[in-house]
């Protein structure tokens, strides 16, 4: 596992056009992943950090640039090849929470399986074990409204797992928590990453989550301009 590379962006530009004038989120940014470990990506606002999640994700295409996943070039796939490799390959935690409100915490666990054809028995099975594990077996069939901000992010945690991906992506996901939950939370991520050897990636202003990375990556005006690393094992 150690240096072993997960995902390399490669020259990755990212330009969208806003009334006429293009606006370059990402340009020639340059990163590599190592499998297992935890990266934060930070970097002031407007410089890139979410796009460049998005774009490891497969949720926004490159203007130009290599994104490779498992050394296969993700950048400019089918709608349908990368929809796969995000049900698969790949869990997304976000600040936001995006749980689907008129659906029970165990139907929004057991809602990515269904696209992977995962019959209702073991979708009930897994996700009940998954929330379970996140500390919400007693919140079953409790709607996101009658839950707290942490605990709807337990349940994105758990949604992210379902289909047991390689990667996990994390959008700010302590941004909409008290200092307290977001403690929790990071020690789930963290627990996630170091026992069950899930690569993670955390995009974050929070100090205390890069301070926790095995690497930092700085991000400013769509670039990588320097990646601080804490642990020699992942250099390369």
């Amino acid at each position: 596992m150690i240096n072993e590379k997960i995902i390399e962006l490669k020259e990755v530009w990212k330009i969208y056009k806003m009334d006429e004038v293009d606006f370059p989120a990402l340009q020639g940014a340059n990163l590599d992943v190592y499998k297992g470990e935890f990266l934060a990506i930070v970097g002031p606002s407007g410089s890139g950090k979410s796009t460049m999640l998005n774009s490891v994700g497969a949720l926004d295409v490159p203007s130009k640039g290599e994104i490779l996943l498992d050394n296969k070039n993700i950048a400019h796939m089918h709608e349908s090849d990368l929809a796969q490799i995000r049900g698969k390959k790949i869990g997304f935690v976000f600040q936001s929470f995006h749980l689907i409100p008129s659906l029970s915490t165990l139907e929004n666990v057991m809602l990515p399986m269904i696209f992977q054809g995962i019959s209702r028995e073991e979708r009930i099975k897994k996700a009940t074990e998954l929330l379970k594990a996140v500390g919400l077996g007693d919140k079953l069939n409790n709607l996101p409204s009658q839950l707290s901000g942490g605990q709807m992010q337990r349940v994105a945690i758990a949604r992210a797992l379902s289909n047991d991906p390689e990667v996990i992506l994390a959008d700010e996901p302590t941004g909409n928590l008290d200092s307290k939950t977001g403690i929790e939370i990071l020690n789930l991520l963290k627990n996630l990453n170091k026992k069950n050897g899930k690569t993670l990636i955390i995009v974050t202003h929070d100090e205390k989550i890069s301070r926790e990375a095995d690497r930092i990556a700085y991000l400013e005006d769509g670039k990588v301009v320097n990646v601080k690393k804490k642990k020699l094992i992942f250099l390369p």
